[in-house]
Order: structure tokens, then C-alpha cells, then sequence
């Protein structure tokens, strides 16, 4: 059995003396949104190993790890920005930041975070080490969007202004870029693991909206232009999640606003390439990692279900109901299983991703976000 986080290694210090030293990269946190904690989950074991309370209203919470793996940054719902020690497990820092706020990011050198608010609207950006203020960008607009991109920057949109910014913290004072156009009330976006595509969802408006960061003046590009044309949009009661965005091969699979189907997108060319009609409203369209396989998780009422649909012919292969409120889904590093949290269940379950086969249930209490401490070495995650 691989080594839990309550098996220590011994290691000898310069001294002489026996140190202990834990390994992170097995090691991951699941939100209980019901008692603002986390659990703190081991991979290899398929079990829970620990608990960290005292984090607030994680109603809608997400987080971020720093390079080292060993803390996580906690962005909670009602503007709290939260830091801890997974290792430890304990709270090692805590501001009340906001008053209602909707996720974050880590720089790519690990020195900011990066925290994107509804009330009063705007970023603020804090030294990952103290927690410290660093700069405050008023926007008069709630944000979203936030993603890290190379170099140092931060990129988000504005929902009430329909604009994306770009915040470069590469040099001794912030370097703010606008981009006006980009359609009516982002609501979500995604980029690319490479830091070039930026794709706002638009709620406002039949289309989504591209941005290539690698050019020198991006401009806004409309894709998906009219992709539900002709249709009754269905009352939408969750919107869908841009951030849990899949590659898969060599496309794009976005979740299709107020519709029942994913949509294919080229990656370069940013044409459609084909749509795929799914049980529900999706909320979450995930690649596996490899890109073989994409899961979708689906808006209530119908989200006790999860679907899976093969990359190569777009067709669905799998469906199964896993339980009630399934909020999130997360895949091992290198996507022999996946982890889905079943709210309503108050279990974590895993399943392998070649059979289907469920492997093990752990308990939490009204699990969502489920984040592994891979995620400190991608971009925009």
C-alpha cells in the first residue's frame, strides 16, 4: 500500500537527528460546503485522512495550491480568503476580503493570489506568503472569469461591462489591459493549458467569445455564433462551469447554455466540429486526461446522473446515477479513476474510468469541489 499521510518518513537532518517528511502529490481536499471544512483525501488510499474547519460559507467555494503542494488558498462565497496547511492541517491565515466572492488564482511563480468578487465588484491581488494586500482594481462590475496566465498575469471578465482584463504583475506596479467587446455578461471563461485561448461563455447572447493572449492586441473573435438558433432555450437553473473545461484530442467540449448537448470546437481554428445531445442541461464537461473520454455532470433535476461520451466518435458510451447531487468530478493525475462528489448523498465515490466499476464511497458532509494537489502545476486551474 502506498504511503498515507499519517505514515511518515524518517530522513536524517544535518545534525544527526531523525526529521519527519510527508509527501503532497497523492494528497487532495474536498469541499463540505455544509460546514465550511475541508477533507483532506489521500488517492492511492481512496480515503480520508483528516478534516480542516473554521473556513466559512463555502456555498460556492473553489481553491488554488501553491507550487510546493503544501497550501491551498480557499476562496469562500462570502469574500473569505482562507490559506492552510494540508500537511498540518490547520487554518494558517484568514482574511475577510469582500463581501460575496466567486473564485481565485495563483500566479505562475507563486507569489499572488488572486481573487475575483460580486461584492463590491473588482480583483484583489494578496502576497501568497502573508496574505498582505497587495493591489485592489475596482472595476464597478461583478468579475469572473479569473484564470493565471505566463508571465505573471491574471486575466478575468467583467459582467456587467462585457470586457476582459489583463493584469500583469511581472514588474514593480500592475499593468491593467482592457478588452471591450467581448459580448453581454461573461459569466464563466477557460484558457488554454498553454496560456493562449481565453473563451468567455456569454449568458447574454448566442455565442462565445475568444481571445489569442499570444498576440501583442488581442481581439475579441465570436465563435459558436448562433449555436442554438432556432431553439427554445430551457429555463436554465445552474449555469454551466467554463473552468472544468475539456480538451479532448484536438477539441474543444463546452457545455451549451439553456440546451441538452456539448459542443465541438476546433482548438485552432475555433470552429464548431459537432454537437452531442446529453440527458440534461451539462454543467461540468471534463476530459479525462489522456482526452479519450469526456464527463458530463448535469443541472437539477436531473443531477443524479453522469454521462461519458467518447472523444473519437462523439457519441455517449456510458451513463450510470451515481446518487443525488452530483456537484463535481476530478480525475487522478493520470485518469485511471475519477472522483465525483454526491451532495445529497454525503459521499465521495470513485470509479475507474476503464470499467466503470465504483471502487470506494467515503463520507462527507454535503461534499461540491473536489481539487488535487496536481492542480498546483497547471495553468489556469
Amino acid at each position: 500500500m502506498q504511503t498515507q499521510l499519517t505514515a511518515l518518513v524518517l530522513s536524517l537532518s544535518l545534525f544527526g537527528t531523525a526529521t519527519l517528511a510527508q509527501p503532497t502529490g497523492d494528497l487532495g481536499l474536498v469541499v463540505e460546503r455544509a460546514d465550511g471544512a475541508l477533507l483532506v483525501v489521500d488517492q492511492s488510499d481512496r480515503a480520508s485522512i483528516g478534516r480542516i474547519t473554521g473556513l466559512g460559507d463555502l456555498s460556492h467555494a473553489s481553491l488554488v495550491y501553491s507550487p510546493d503542494q503544501r497550501f491551498a488558498y480557499v476562496f469562500g462565497r462570502d469574500g473569505g480568503l482562507t490559506k492552510v496547511d494540508i500537511l498540518e492541517q490547520t487554518v494558517v491565515g484568514r482574511i475577510m476580503q469582500a463581501g460575496n466572492a466567486i473564485g481565485g488564482a495563483i500566479s505562475d511563480d507563486g507569489r499572488y493570489v488572486a481573487v475575483s468578487n460580486y461584492e463590491p465588484g473588482g480583483v484583489r491581488i494578496f502576497d501568497a506568503e502573508t496574505l498582505d494586500l497587495v493591489t485592489d482594481i475596482p472595476t464597478q462590475s461583478k468579475t469572473v472569469g479569473l484564470v493565471d496566465i505566463p508571465g505573471t498575469k491574471f486575466v478575468f471578465s467583467l459582467w456587467d461591462a462585457g470586457e476582459t482584463w489583463i493584469v500583469d504583475m511581472s514588474g514593480d506596479a500592475p499593468g491593467i489591459t482592457k478588452i471591450a467587446g467581448m459580448g453581454t455578461n461573461p459569466y464563466d471563461a477557460l484558457v488554454t493549458s498553454d496560456g493562449r485561448t481565453y473563451i468567455a461563455g456569454l449568458f447574454g447572447e448566442d455565442h462565445l467569445t475568444a481571445l489569442d493572449l499570444w498576440q501583442d492586441d488581442p481581439k475579441p473573435m465570436q465563435i459558436l455564433d448562433g449555436y442554438s438558433a432556432g431553439r427554445e432555450g430551457l429555463p436554465v437553473y445552474k449555469m454551466p462551469h467554463l473552468e472544468g473545461w475539456a480538451l479532448a484530442g484536438t477539441d474543444f467540449v463546452l457545455p451549451a447554455v439553456g440546451q441538452r448537448e456539448v459542443l465541438w470546437v476546433d482548438a485552432r481554428s475555433l470552429e464548431q466540429t459537432g454537437q452531442t445531445e446529453t440527458y440534461g442541461q451539462p454543467i461540468f464537461a471534463m476530459a479525462r486526461p489522456d482526452g479519450r473520454q469526456v464527463w458530463v455532470n448535469f443541472a437539477h433535476p436531473l443531477n443524479d446522473t453522469i454521462q461519458v461520451i467518447d472523444s473519437l466518435t462523439k457519441k455517449v458510451i456510458h451513463q450510470f446515477t451515481p446518487g443525488p447531487g452530483v456537484l463535481h468530478m476530478e480525475f487522478t493525475p493520470r485518469g485511471h479513476e475519477v472522483w465525483l462528489s454526491v451532495r445529497d448523498a454525503d459521499k465521495v465515490m470513485v470509479y475507474d474510468t476503464q470499467t466503470f466499476e465504483k471502487l470506494r464511497e467515503i463520507d462527507a458532509l454535503s461534499p461540491s469541489g473536489i481539487f488535487f494537489t496536481s492542480r498546483a502545476h497547471k495553468t489556469g486551474l
